[in-house]
């Protein structure tokens, strides 16, 4: 498995997070991606861009009603969106009392647009952005990773692979890469 080197610390931490809340007594949701199929939540359901929009509205079952899940994951999806803002508070909607909602982004990585690429995000930034949209503050978690070497190569025509034994995973504070948060609706 290819392990890109600016998602390598984000996963490691992420995994302990995601693991203490008990993922296999929770039905998950994931915007445009397939990170959640690695944990073995009870139910998981993928909302996949363009025909779930997160930024339009809550998404809806087949009688109008707002779905709603223990956690909904996005990875690499929110430096995507135009209304980021607007897009977490339909998460906040979506989201059973009591659930979370994790995200991770890059903060220092080239610019890739798929199809936009609109925004980076610090963990001061996403941690911010979770209480401004209905987050509790007390019960955000956030973290960075990064250093140079990753971001020089980061910078290159291709996503830097990581190479086990021969990149550091050494962090430097001052030189954010990457970016996640984990937030509970209360």
């Amino acid at each position: 498995m290819t392990k890109f080197y600016n998602r390598v610390v984000s996963k490691r931490v992420s995994q302990k997070w995601i693991q203490a809340l008990g993922p296999e007594k929770m039905s998950a949701a994931e915007i445009s991606g397939n990170r959640g199929e690695r944990w073995k939540f009870d139910s998981y359901t993928r909302y996949q861009y363009p025909e779930y929009d997160v930024c339009k509205d809550p998404f809806t079952d087949e009688n109008g009603e707002i779905v709603q899940h223990d956690i909904f994951l996005a990875d690499q999806v929110w430096e995507h969106l135009d209304f980021p803002y607007r897009a977490t508070k339909n998460i906040h909607a979506m989201l059973k009392p009591g659930g979370y909602f994790w995200l991770a982004t890059p903060f220092y990585v080239k610019y890739h647009p798929a199809p936009h690429d609109c925004s980076r995000w610090s963990a001061r930034g996403l941690k911010n952005l979770l209480i401004e949209c209905g987050f509790d503050e007390d019960e955000i978690q956030s973290d960075q990773w990064g250093n140079r070497e990753c971001a020089k190569r980061e910078m290159g025509k291709r996503w830097a692979v990581y190479e086990r034994g021969v990149d550091s995973l050494d962090n430097d504070p001052d030189f954010p890469v990457m970016s996640w948060a984990l937030g509970r609706k209360t």
